[in-house]
């Protein structure tokens, strides 16, 4: 096998390419956001001395690419990683056959990494490129606000992009050495039998990163509330990254929460849809590492936007009532947040359509079996959307309670008030926006997927 591993890996990315298409996409934003952000220290660092001692509104480049970037890239490698553990549950089946085989362990894990290199090489071109379009544009921007020096230019070193593709593929690498021990640490049989079973009980590893990456949140969130008035800067962006901290605690401790909130939501469903309602109620809880790999984008999505969105109305209400303007409030920095919002709502969007789009796809087989024991294409897609409401409030409640706790820190040290001023309006279109993106992507990739004929699809292999 060690000399048909590259074959190998091209021919997994080739039969899934929905899985694989996710990962691309995700490390492609990585790449990008490492270029960009990259990009514009390099301009900062060799610049002429006079250019670079020119004076500019706000805090300079280098600080503003260091906290821009410090959010945007955390949250690139977050959907990385999210992306990489998703791929690998969807191949769970084939690894452990090729255990059965007689594969060893090592080449099991050489051949995770042969894919996870290739994934990386064939992202890091258009990665790099757009990210240093994106370093041009972006500069050209602060430059028109007198945030930057007029004479600064993007350098054409490749300095900026290498680090970009050594970092995506060091996280590759790392996310892929731990995501294959679930295949590679049992015994072939106990392996396959595990794949055909589904993913089981969250491991206590798991629940310990967990609860060690909730208890730093929370530290976070103390660091936030409790920052002097003069400092409201630092605890904007202590809260902004203790809401990232606890989407990445929400993420290792999914399962457990997602199957809780599935529950409750569903009761009502249930009344009203008995039939639809409870196999989708059945679903959800059935198998709750998918749902969690369906709810952690959307979560992302929801926390992220309505906690940037809260604490510039909480700092604006504060600002408006003592008359006092931080950095926080200031237009300038107004401008930064919402470009950096921006930003991160696109990768969020990305790694939701890609997740939810290659869990449902995955289905086939799934939807198959129900329409051979009597279930019509209507019934079926009429769970599907059940489904994908149900996913969407788990994802904006989940969402919604870490962005509560990173703006209530932030307002505790703005106003002494734990409760933040809430723009219900730029609110309730986030909700919307989770939304749009969640109930057309597994809906209308359901509906593909109910087309072909329930016999081939059963008899055939799954995915």
């Amino acid at each position: 096998m060690s000399g048909s591993v590259p074959m190998l890996a091209v021919g997994q990315i080739r039969r899934r390419p929905a899985a694989f298409a996710g990962l691309a996409a995700a490390l492609f934003l990585a790449v990008a956001a490492v270029t960009l952000f990259g990009a514009l220290v390099a301009a900062q660092l060799t610049a002429p001395a006079a250019v670079s001692r020119a004076p500019v509104a706000g805090p300079g480049l280098v600080v503003i690419a260091g906290a821009f970037g410090e959010i945007a890239v955390l949250v690139a490698l977050f959907v990385v990683v999210n992306a990489l553990g998703f791929t690998l549950r969807q191949q769970h089946r084939e690894l452990a056959l090729l255990r059965t085989v007689a594969a060893t362990p090592r080449q099991v894990r050489r051949l995770v990494r042969a894919e996870v290199t290739a994934t990386v090489v064939l992202a890091a071109v258009p990665g790099a490129a757009v990210g240093s379009l994106g370093a041009r544009a972006f500069l050209a921007a602060l430059q028109r606000r007198g945030m930057a020096a007029p004479g600064l230019r993007i350098p054409g070193t490749p300095v900026p992009m290498l680090i970009a593709l050594a970092v995506a593929l060091l996280v590759g690498l790392a996310a892929s050495a731990v995501a294959a021990r679930r295949v590679t640490r049992p015994t072939p049989a106990a392996a396959l039998t595990d794949s055909s079973a589904g993913p089981g009980r969250t491991g206590v590893l798991r629940l310990l990163a967990g609860a060690a990456v909730l208890a730093g949140g929370v530290l976070l969130l103390r660091l936030a509330a409790t920052r002097p008035a003069g400092e409201l800067d630092k605890a904007g962006q202590a809260a902004l990254l203790s809401s990232l901290v606890l989407l990445i605690a929400t993420a290792l401790l999914g399962p457990a929460a997602a199957r809780l909130l599935a529950a409750v939501l569903a009761a009502p469903v249930r009344a009203l849809l008995p039939r639809a309602g409870w196999l989708a109620d059945a679903n959800l809880r059935g198998y709750a590492a998918r749902l969690s790999s369906a709810v952690v984008p959307v979560a992302l999505l929801v926390g992220l936007s309505a906690t940037m969105l809260i604490m510039t109305s909480t700092a604006e209400h504060a600002a408006r009532s003592t008359g006092v303007t931080t950095g926080v409030t200031k237009a300038s920095d107004v401008w930064l947040r919402q470009a950096e919002l921006g930003l991160l709502v696109c990768f969020a969007a990305v790694s939701t359509v890609n997740t939810l789009v290659a869990l449902t796809a995955d289905r086939r087989r799934e939807f198959a079996l129900l329409r051979l024991v009597g279930a019509t294409r209507r019934q079926v897609l009429c769970m599907l959307s059940v489904e994908a409401l149900l996913t969407t409030a788990v994802g904006v409640l989940l969402g919604g309670a870490v962005a509560g706790a990173a703006t209530g820190a932030f307002s505790r040290a703005v106003s002494g008030s734990v409760l933040p001023v809430v723009p219900g309006p730029a609110c309730a279109w986030v909700v919307v926006g989770a939304a749009v993106l969640t109930v057309p992507g597994i809906v209308g990739t359901g509906l593909w997927a109910v087309g072909g004929r329930a016999v081939e699809e059963v008899g055939g292999e799954r995915g």
